[in-house]
Parts: C-alpha cells; structure tokens; sequence
C-alpha cells in the first residue's frame, strides 16, 4: 500500500511538469506563427492576431488554473526570441500571463462552459474573457514602451489599440477551435461530410479571391458564414472564421487587395474590423442555433414522456375498467 501511495506521489509532479511543457511548447509554436504576419504601427510592431492569447485561455479552460506556469515559460521563450532580457521583458511577461488568467477567472464566474451551447457563453467569451480581460496586457505593454522611452505619447493610443485588437482576436479566433477540437468525441455521418466536403471547397474557392481581389468583396465571406452556422453550428463557423481570418492577415499584411492602397493604420482598422465582426458573427450565430436546438429536443422529449405517460394512464384505465366489468358479471352470476 505505502509502494502505491508512494508511486501516486511521484506521479503527479511528472505529469504536472510535462503539462507544463506542453503548454509552454503551444504558447511558444503559436507564438511563432503569429511573428510570421506583423503590422508596423506607429513604429512599433504589432501582429494583427496573436494565437498565444487563445492558446492560453483555452488551456486554463481545460485544464485549469495549474497550467499558469507553461503559459508564463512559453511568453518568456516568445520574449527571449525576439529581444534580449530587460527589466520591461519581465513587465510584458507579467502582463502577458495575467491577461489570460485574469480572463479564465471572470469566465469562470461567470459559469461558462466549454461547449458554448448557449448565448450566455459565446457572449461572457467576446466581453469577459477577450475585450475586458486582454486589456491588462495591451495596457501593460504600450505602458512599458511609453516607460522605456521607445514610444511617444501621441502613439500611444494607436499602440494600445492595436496590442488590445490582436490580443482579444487571439481570444475570439483560437480560442473556440480549441474547445472545439478538445470536446470532438463522434465523427460526422456520411452525408454531412458530403455537405462539409462541399461548404470547404466552395469556402477555398471563395475566399482567397475576396481577400485579396483589388475590388472590396469581403462581404462574400459572409454567407458561408451563415451557411456553417446554420448546418454545423460551431464547428463550421469557427472554422470557417478561421480560415478567412488567416487569408485576410495575409492579405493585409502583404497590402494586397482591398488593403493595398491604404495607409498602416488603415490597414490594421480595416483588418480588425473584419476579423472582429467575423469572429462575433460567428460565435453569436452558433451559440444561438445551438441553443435553439437544444431547446427544440427539449421540447420533444418532453412530448415524447407525456405521450408515454398519457399512454400508460390510458392503459392502466382500460384495465380497471376491464376488472370493474368482470367483477360486475360475477356479481350478477352469484345473484342468479
């Protein structure tokens, strides 16, 4: 028994250190991607969705609040690889780790849940854990610019928004794919592959040229949004969002089509609108269609019990009446 409990014990900080590098691998490999596309504004290089922020929050909603530290080891690679280590370094580490914190624990009181079936949560996920929550890190991070001399003040604000944009995006874009990817469990039947098989194809076909066309069609992204929506909920939407979502960061940040023309800030306003409204489209869409069949089986499976019941009632009076007709036949019996 004491070899057991001796082996549980060993267990547990193995696998809390491995989780911890897991995470840590995550923050920094999403970290990466996002380098791969950046905006300059105001001098300063902002990136116009940053994974990180989704990879953490959806990594505190999984596991909990146990998996900080991977997050705050995979910020510091992230920092390590693209400066060297000042006192400011450690400012952004912090702000970067208490974002996501931050926005798990408003989540978390809020009672979210994982699946975003309803309403609520695709709306506690845009305002609590992605708007409200990533506030501390933009703040942290324009702050220590603004600190450390590498900003003025006029470029403050301008800063600030774009570090806030790309982070919430990161909360509004990753983040559900995840969940989404954790939770799969059933594949899907025959028939709706047909139709996902046919919804990406025409997606792949639709929105790189809208993206990237000199005449401003990013509208046509939106029916597939509403068509991913409507047949598969938020698997489809989110999915949908992100791939237009990546096509677009591309487009922008090669200022090509509907973004070449404009100047650095227009481009990251433009790209940001797009994305946000995108995401929110979608998130909102979903959570409300989901919510709307869920209660739809609700009802029908309330139907289904009172018909069983009513049933069961029905049979139990016929047999009463049955028993009341016998023994009323062998009364008559006994009086002849």
């Amino acid at each position: 028994m004491a070899a057991v409990v001796g082996t549980q014990d060993l267990r547990t900080p193995v696998v809390i250190a491995l989780q911890t590098l897991a995470v840590a691998a995550c923050y920094y490999v999403s970290g990466q991607l996002g380098l791969m596309r950046e905006l300059v504004v105001e001098g300063a290089v902002v990136t116009p969705v940053w994974p990180p922020t989704g990879v953490s929050v959806a990594f505190l909603l999984i596991f909990g609040l146990r998996c900080w530290p991977g997050i705050a080891l995979g910020a510091f690679l992230v920092i390590l690889s693209l400066t060297s280590l000042r006192p400011s370094a450690f400012g952004v580490l912090a702000g970067n780790t208490a974002a996501p914190v931050v926005g798990y624990l408003l989540l978390r009181r809020a009672g979210f849940r994982t699946d975003l079936a309803r309403l609520r949560d695709g709306l506690a996920l845009v305002f609590l854990g992605a708007f409200t929550a990533m506030l501390i890190s933009a703040t942290v991070g324009a702050g220590l610019l603004i600190a450390t001399g590498r900003l003025d003040w006029p470029s403050f604000w301008a800063v600030w928004l774009a570090w806030w944009v790309g982070d919430a995006m990161g909360v509004l874009i990753v983040t559900p794919v995840l969940l989404l990817l954790y939770r799969l469990r059933r594949p899907l039947r025959l028939s709706r592959w047909k139709e996902a098989s046919g919804l990406a194809l025409i997606a792949c076909c639709v929105v790189p040229p809208a993206t990237h066309s000199p005449v401003s069609l990013l509208f046509l992204v939106y029916p597939l949004l509403i068509w991913a929506a409507l047949r598969f909920q938020l698997a489809g939407s989110m999915l949908c969002a992100l791939f237009a979502s990546i096509m677009a960061t591309v487009a922008a940040t090669d200022r090509s089509g509907p973004f070449e023309r404009l100047t650095r800030v227009e481009v990251m306003i433009k790209l940001q609108a797009f994305n946000g409204a995108m995401a929110l489209t979608a998130l909102i869409l979903s959570a409300v269609i989901t919510e709307q069949i869920n209660t739809r089986r609700s009802v029908e499976r309330a139907c289904q019990e009172l018909v069983e019941v009513l049933e069961h009632l029905t049979a139990g009076e016929a047999a009463d009446g049955r028993a009341s007709l016998e023994e009323g036949r062998v009364g008559r019996r006994q009086d002849e």
